[in-house]
């Protein structure tokens, strides 16, 4: 069962969840020495100050984030206050790497058009230098007769 929850959904199932762990760890309390329960209450402490630190620094830092505009993405690289956070080297390592890129695609471009060009000539000089004339070339059934492989028998002879 494939089940699909939005965030308030999945943060309402996860305090359920933490809840009836909670209850169920507190029940069994009872049973337990109290120097074991002090330390556990301790331990529970600790947790919860641990749980809630990252998520109170995530919300005063920004962080480089990635927003979606339709089929769009943007690469933002947020503003904690410190200013240009990539310097002087980031931004010229970056540059030489969206330069060498460029150039790559430039010289695929290159070597693709010449592959095609010196096909293209290969075949117009298998057609100009063949025994047959250009207007075979261009009659429907000479098409068929060369599908069949009639053509291939009748050369050979």
């Amino acid at each position: 069962m494939n089940t699909s929850y939005n965030s308030h959904q999945v943060g309402s199932l996860q305090a359920r969840y933490g809840l009836r762990v909670a209850a169920r760890l507190s029940a069994g309390l009872d049973d337990v020495p109290h120097d074991v329960a002090e330390r556990l209450r301790v331990a529970r402490q600790q947790a919860v100050v641990r749980r809630r630190q990252p998520q109170a620094a995530a919300r005063l830092r920004a962080a480089p984030a990635v927003s979606r505009n339709g089929h769009t993405a943007i690469l933002s690289l947020g503003d904690d206050g410190m200013g240009d956070r990539m310097g002087l080297w980031g931004w010229l390592t970056s540059g030489a790497l969206v330069l060498a890129l460029a150039a790559g695609l430039v010289a695929i471009n290159i070597v693709q058009d010449d592959d095609r060009v010196m096909e293209l000539a290969d075949l117009d000089a298998a057609l100009l230098t063949d025994d047959l004339p250009p207007e075979a070339y261009a009659d429907p059934g000479f098409l068929q007769y060369l599908k069949t492989g009639v053509g291939s028998s009748a050369t050979t002879r």
